[in-house]
């Protein structure tokens, strides 16, 4: 199984440790590449929409076409952030913009719909909840059909503060999830189905000179062909 571990911060805290456990528990020899944000990912998106036209445009593309290209190739994603002011990192929150084009209403890629995810955010009080789901919400748009997610509150502001006793809690549970995780097969649910039959139906109404309305007809799905067959 090949993984992808994105980390919504450059420093190896709390969450980085937890998504790392988990990563070596669903098979160490599989990790293909790890990313930091923003060290990998240092900008925000322009809203200037070259890439709707042509990926290539965007002024960040070659950071950003360097960490899609690996989730793309790989089995398992893992994405990890510190719980900031109750949401997921300003780091994590620009890449989730700065792939908008990933969505289903844009240029969906037929890889996401066969993949694997887990979401994990701490917080040393609360708010890993919305943390989470920032990142959730971005997964199913793309096209994810696996996501599980671990929340964890530490009352700690690093790893090196967290208690034995909610330590080894997590290692009970990464395990848990790791198993849970690597024997689950992808299946699109209905859900997905029918967010992209919405997304279709849109998609068909564009003029044929738009960029995302050839995507689709070029892949199929504005006839029979669908991204999870």
């Amino acid at each position: 199984m090949k993984i992808v571990l994105i980390h919504g911060q450059n420093h190896k805290g709390s969450s980085y440790h937890i998504g790392r456990m988990i990563a070596e528990k669903a098979g160490a020899d599989s990790i293909i590449a790890e990313f930091f944000l923003p060290r990998d990912l240092e900008h925000f998106c322009l809203g200037c929409y070259q890439c709707v036209e042509d990926e290539t445009k965007c002024p960040c593309y070659n950071e950003k076409h360097a960490i899609m290209e690996q989730i793309e190739k790989a089995d398992l994603l893992i994405f990890t952030t510190p719980t900031y002011c109750m949401r997921a990192s300003a780091p994590m929150k620009a890449f989730i913009d700065l792939t908008f084009t990933y969505w289903m209403p844009h240029s969906p890629r037929k890889t996401m719909f066969g993949k694997k995810a887990i979401v994990v955010s701490t917080a040393a009080g609360t708010g890993m909840k919305s943390a989470i789901k920032d990142i959730t919400n971005t997964l199913f748009y793309w096209g994810v059909p696996c996501v599980k997610s671990y929340g964890a509150a530490l009352q700690a502001s690093n790893w090196g503060e967290v208690s034995d006793k909610k330590k080894e809690k997590i290692e009970r549970d990464t395990t848990k999830l790791a198993k849970s995780i690597s024997a689950k097969k992808p299946k699109v649910g209905i859900k997905t189905k029918a967010m992209f039959s919405i997304m279709r139906m849109m998609i068909k109404t564009y003029d044929d000179t738009s960029a995302e309305k050839r995507y689709w007809n070029d892949n199929g799905w504005l006839d029979k062909d669908r991204p999870w067959k």
